[in-house]
């Protein structure tokens, strides 16, 4: 669970985009603005506008990060310098700097399990009048369609009610916080793992960048806040206060962590005997852990023998 828990705050802190490409300020300056989100009577937890707030933060920090490299290059800086600075690949900066605009990334081709790769045909059958999203799912399962029923909703929606739209969503101008010693951006992943680490256990280099996070990030410390909570309800042992603890990553108006709150309610009763009990499935997981791990050291190269010596060793 505390795993569990890491993921959806890393995912939290992702929404503001990668640690190596900071976010340009919002507002309609040039004139553009952000598309709309559609308003699903069925996304009532806010993933769409969640899907959205990501979209839009990375598409704006690649936007940055390259006017960043254009103007590196204008100083006379060269590429491997240029790639120093900014942590990108040195075959992406030689591409930016011979670009006037921001090269479009190729989108893959769509697959049998995305809707995209029947879009022609539901294309066809949607302007015959066929609106019926059971029926049209039916009808492309019958021609190879091997995605699920949610997932060619989602298209449909935006071609259902076209005039159904929220406000646009605000993209996030957080400023990307920086280690104190080597003066480096702090990765999503890295707040995350400080994130569920106790303040007693951290070392001082550890502890400054906990103490950049939050006054970078105001959604860190209050993450911060519930993570620790969550974490001396599993070693107390006191199952009482996990319902004050659900209500409050409901409360919190994050959306990873309300998904994680909305995850444990599934199955309340594992999680209450999961603080309660004395036992755990660590020692299993380790196990299988170990077994995938040598089989993917050993995958092609050995036989079952091998696997049993090193599984079972004398």
């Amino acid at each position: 669970m505390l795993q569990n828990l890491r993921e959806a705050i890393q995912t939290q802190l992702s929404r503001g985009g990668s640690s190596a490409r900071p976010l340009l300020p919002t507002g309609d300056a040039d004139g553009e603005r952000d598309p709309m989100i559609s308003c699903s009577p069925r996304d009532k937890h806010g993933g769409a506008e969640h899907r959205h707030i990501v979209r839009m933060a990375n598409q704006r920090s690649r936007q940055a990060i390259f006017g960043r490299v254009r103007s590196l290059h204008s100083e006379g800086k060269t590429v491997a310098e240029i790639a120093r600075q900014t942590g990108f690949d040195r075959r992406t900066i030689g591409k930016w700097i011979q670009s006037d605009v921001l090269p479009q990334r190729n989108a893959s081709a769509p697959k049998t399990s995305s809707p995209r790769y029947f879009e022609d045909y539901l294309s066809r059958r949607w302007e015959e009048g066929c609106v019926r999203g059971r029926r049209l799912f039916n009808e492309i399962r019958a021609r190879g369609y091997s995605g699920s029923f949610s997932n060619l909703e989602r298209l449909l929606t935006k071609w259902r009610s076209p005039k159904r739209r929220a406000p646009r969503a605000p993209v996030l101008t957080m400023t990307q916080p920086v280690d104190p010693a080597p003066r480096r951006p702090i990765s999503p992943i890295v707040a995350a793992a400080l994130c569920i680490k106790p303040r007693g256990l951290l070392t001082s280099s550890q502890a400054a960048k906990i103490d950049a996070l939050k006054s970078e990030w105001p959604e860190f410390a209050a993450m911060r806040q519930l993570a620790m909570r969550f974490r001396g309800i599993l070693r107390s042992k006191k199952v009482s206060k996990l319902s004050a603890w659900l209500k409050a990553a409901n409360q919190s108006g994050l959306y990873a962590i309300q998904r994680f709150a909305r995850t444990l309610r599934r199955d309340i009763d594992a999680v209450r005997n999961a603080v309660s009990e004395p036992w755990s499935n660590g020692q299993t997981e380790g196990q299988i852990n170990l077994l995938k791990s040598l089989k993917r050291a050993m995958y092609g190269r050995a036989g079952p023998e091998l696997l049993r010596a090193r599984m079972l060793p004398l």
